[in-house]
């Protein structure tokens, strides 16, 4: 999210400098006026782009909240976990997520690359 690596803290990768992507992000998509998917990889990335959306009865929703959430949001933004051996069992607790998300994922990839 900010374009650096944060470091290594104790339960992995600190988070995102908090003044990098205010910083960075709008001038970097600004250059790419012909986005036409963005894969909201993360709680600070869905945090970010989904902005009020990202909002559920007062409070942040949460990663998991967003990408089940997933039709919900503008079909030009796909929110996904964070691809990572951590979320192993999320996976097992959610397996609409292989079942429904990823066949989607997919398909938009595959027809943006066959463009």
């Amino acid at each position: 999210m900010g374009f650096c690596y944060p470091g290594v803290g104790k339960h992995g990768d600190n988070p995102p400098r908090p003044e990098c992507a205010p910083l960075w992000q709008r001038r970097f998509l600004a250059l790419m006026p012909r986005i036409e998917l963005t894969l909201l990889i993360g709680s600070y990335a869905q945090a970010f782009h989904l902005g009020a959306a990202h909002l559920r009865i007062g409070r942040k929703a949460s990663m998991s909240e967003n990408v089940a959430a997933w039709r919900e949001h503008p079909s030009h933004l796909l929110p996904l976990p964070h691809p990572s051996w951590h979320n192993t069992a999320w996976l097992k607790r959610n397996p609409w997520f292989e079942r429904e998300l990823l066949p989607t994922l997919r398909q938009r990839v595959t027809s943006l690359t066959e463009r």
